[in-house]
Formats: structure tokens, C-alpha cells, sequence
């Protein structure tokens, strides 16, 4: 979402004459775009800050100026702390408001004499979606604004109505917004033609997408998915992130037949512990996660599944862990994302009793972490051998050499012509690496 959200800046941005700018000190404006999920995170902002603060003031002793802006999440928790902590930030934005950054810059520009950064934190009364501007080029998966990429992000959802007792979203992001369909079926067909062969479809809690259909009726995200599938052009459809409670039977049975929609889902549990589950308002217990993940391989034999998970959660006992550690194990994930509990202020968890001590919640996440681990390096060993269709996304580190993703979204190299890039290409994979797959191209196949 912040990626997405990013490339939609950087759009609103270029129309006010703004371009990518190749290091920070060449830049007029430096915008950070934030979360603030975990402690960490936020606390990276301010780091951040720290830097760049002494290159602003050598800017103005130069008499060049500099604009520095935080957006996201962290500066819709913190607003008028943030302006107070980091005296050098010009422009506070929350993701609400992102739309009317060129207006705030200008007003900052305006009062730069005055103490005191532009705060904009408000929730507005119309929808973000309502605000988007018309769709530009691709919103590159993890590559710099404008560059062109195979892959885009496209945002259906926002907010989050679940309300788990350790998360901010409902309080930074507000309530879950669905847009409507048509909206997102034409964004996706700007994208198409300008390149991008993979959509990945984003949101907070994108499952629980039902936005107005063309027929003036209510879709299903399994439907919005079905309409996408048939745009020409459209090779691969994800979606990201999504609540097992959502998971309903017509978006499994997508899994099961459609070509398009990658055999790759994310689906966060947090824990295998019913306590826990209950204590944190996930609203689902390790039983219902595990035969809704029996559910979806029965419709897809062949998916790789992704988890959150957090471990450490106040209250958590040995026996709360292990029964994390059991699910994991009957599960078996190709890739996770672990984290030791973070207190986020503002959320019903930040206050309970029994928080753990900070080497109870490391050592469990090294065992947790260990285990996750030793599944995907598993996973990526029984794709050896494999011939799998692979998106080329972008040059390797070496001359000659294109990376791109598998269906199961493993990171793939191989040695390949630069007029490959942006086309699905038959691949032999050869070796398991510590983080990606190597493979070889299927010239028989190739055009």
C-alpha cells in the first residue's frame, strides 16, 4: 500500500513539475512515506530525519532550498509530535490527505518563516478513492517512481473495520472503504497498456473488498477478480493482504479456476494459539484457520502460502508458543513474516498487564523464525528441477543476466537477452540460492 500510495504522489507531484531526483542532496523535496505497524519502523522515521536534517541547512546556507515531508501512517498517528520532535519536517500528511500535498507544499513554502510544520491529519468526508488522480504510468513493485515495470499495484481497499487489539490501521487508515469496480477495472486497463503484465490488488484487508459492480450492484472480490481476468493482456492477478475471515468460498473456488490468479496467497494467522487469537480480536482460532487452508488446497493442490505472525503477544505462555510452533508445522508456509510484539500506542494490547520481557519475545522469535526458514528453504528445494512460466521483471546484478518471479513468487535469475524483460518465459529452475531460485530459459519455448 505505501508503495502504491508513493506512486501516486509522485504522480500528483509530477504535475506540478516535480521529477525523481537521484540523491538526496540534489533534491528540492524529500518525502517519506511511512508506517507505523511496529515501533521499529516508526522509530526509523525519526533516524531518517536526523540525517537529513544537517543536509537541509547546508541546502540553505548554499541558497538552494529543501522541502522535506512526511507522509503515511506514523504522521497520522503522531501529527503535531511529529512537527515538534523534528523541527527540520515542513509537511506532516496523513494517507487520507496525501491528495492535497502539492496545496500543502505550497502553503509551507508560503509560511517558511513561520515555527512549525503544515499539519494535515484530518479524515475527510469523501472517500480517497474519490480523490485519485487519473491513473499515470505503472506504480513499480518495489522500484523507484516511474520506472517502468511488468508488475503494478493497484489499490481496491483501504481501513480496516477488525479491529485486533495490537493493531493501529483502524486508527491510522480509518474504516474500510471499498472503490467501486468500474474504477478499478479502468485503472487496470491503463495499466495494462501502459505495460504492466502482473496487477496486484492491495488493501488493508483486501478480501473484505464488495465495491459497487457496473451493474450497480455489490461485487465479491472473486468477481472483481474475474473481470480482471478477462482483460486482454492480463497474465497474473494477486492480491494482498487478506483476513481468513474474509476468505469466502466463491474467492477459493477463483484459486481453483483461474489461470490468471497466481497459486501464491498470503492469509496472516498471527498465532496457533486459541488464548492468544482471542486476546488479540482476530475473531478465528487455529482450528478454522487450519481447515480453511485444507479448503483453499483442495481447490489449489499446488499453492504457497504466506503468514504473519507475531509472537510475544502480552500474556503469551511456553504453551501458547508451542502451539504456534504445531501450527506452522502442520501448515507449511513458503514464506512468512515474523515479528516480536511491538505496544503501539493508542491500541487496547498497549495497556494489558502481562507484557513479556524483551529476550522472552527474541528467543522465541529466533525458534520461530528458524522454523519458518528451514519450510521455505524446503519449498524452494522441491522446485528444483520444475519448469515453471516466469514474469521478467528486471536486470540482474550481473550483465546479461533478468530476474523475475515464479507463480509461487520465488525471485528467479537467469541469463537472458534484455528483450526479454516484461514477457512470461518458460524456466527451468536449477538451484535453490540462500534467497532466490536460479534456472535456466526454455528455449524450445522461447519465440
Amino acid at each position: 500500500m505505501n508503495a502504491y500510495d508513493s506512486g501516486r504522489m509522485a504522480e500528483l507531484l509530477a504535475q506540478e513539475g516535480y521529477e525523481a531526483a537521484a540523491r538526496p542532496d540534489e533534491a528540492d523535496l524529500v518525502l517519506l512515506n511511512t508506517c507505523h505497524i511496529r515501533e521499529k519502523a516508526a522509530e526509523k522515521v525519526y533516524s531518517e530525519l536526523g540525517r537529513l536534517r544537517p543536509l537541509k541547512e547546508r541546502r540553505r546556507a548554499e541558497g538552494r532550498g529543501m522541502q522535506i515531508a512526511v507522509a503515511g501512517c506514523v504522521a497520522q498517528a503522531e501529527g503535531e509530535e511529529m512537527a515538534r520532535r523534528a523541527p527540520a519536517v515542513d509537511v506532516v500528511v496523513g494517507p487520507q490527505s496525501y491528495h492535497r500535498l502539492p496545496a500543502l507544499l505550497a502553503r509551507a513554502r508560503r509560511a517558511k518563516d513561520a515555527a512549525g510544520a503544515v499539519v494535515a491529519t484530518e479524515f475527510p468526508p469523501e472517500s480517497k478513492f474519490d480523490r485519485l488522480p487519473p491513473p499515470g504510468s505503472p506504480r513499480a513493485a518495489g522500484h523507484k517512481a516511474g520506472t517502468a515495470t511488468p508488475v503494478a499495484f493497484l489499490s481496491v481497499q483501504e481501513g480496516c473495520d477488525k479491529f485486533c487489539t495490537f493493531c493501529v490501521v483502524p486508527y491510522t487508515r480509518g474504516a474500510e472503504a471499498s472503490r467501486p469496480a468500474a474504477a478499478v477495472l479502468a485503472e487496470a486497463r491503463g495499466l495494462i497498456a501502459a505495460g504492466a503484465r502482473e496487477i496486484v490488488l492491495l488493501g488493508q484487508n483486501v478480501n473484505a473488498w464488495h465495491g459497487e459492480g457496473p451493474d450497480g450492484r455489490a461485487w465479491s472480490l472473486a468477481r472483481l477478480i474475474r473481470a480482471l481476468a478477462a482483460i486482454d493482456g492480463l497474465c497474473r492477478i494477486r492480491y494482498t493482504t487478506s483476513h481468513p475471515r474474509d476468505m469466502t468460498d466463491d474467492l477459493i473456488r477463483a484459486h481453483g479456476e483461474l489461470p490468471q490468479l497466481m497459486p501464491w496467497l498470503h492469509l496472516p494467522v498471527q498465532s496457533g494459539s486459541d488464548r492468544v487469537l482471542k486476546a488479540m480480536n482476530r475473531r478465528h482460532r487455529a482450528g478454522d484457520y487450519l481447515r480453511l487452508v485444507e479448503n483453499i488446497r483442495a481447490r489449489r493442490p499446488d499453492i504457497a502460502l504466506s503468514g504473519d505472525f507475531i509472537v510475544g503477544f502480552p500474556g503469551e505462555s511456553a504453551g501458547d508458543f508451542a502451539a504456534t510452533l504445531a501450527l506452522v508445522r502442520e501448515v507449511g508456509y513458503a514464506s512468512a513474516f515474523s515479528f516480536k510484539y511491538s505496544p503501539r500506542p493508542g491500541t487496547p494490547a498497549a495497556g494489558a498487564a502481562e507484557q513479556l520481557p524483551e529476550a522472552v519475545k527474541s528467543e522465541r522469535l529466533a525458534r520461530l523464525q528458524a522454523l519458518l526458514e528451514d519450510q521455505r528453504r524446503a519449498f524452494n528445494r522441491a522446485s528444483v528441477g520444475r519448469r515453471l512460466e516466469v514474469l521478467l521483471e528486471k536486470p540482474g546484478r550481473r550483465p546479461g543476466q533478468l530476474v523475475g518471479r515464479s507463480p509461487y513468487l520465488q525471485a528467479v535469475h537467469i541469463e537472458a537477452a534484455a528483450e526479454r524483460l516484461g514477457s512470461v518465459a518458460a524456466v527451468t529452475l536449477t538451484a535453490a540460492l540462500a534467497h532466490s531460485m536460479a534456472g535456466v530459459l526454455d528455449h524450445a519455448a522461447a519465440p
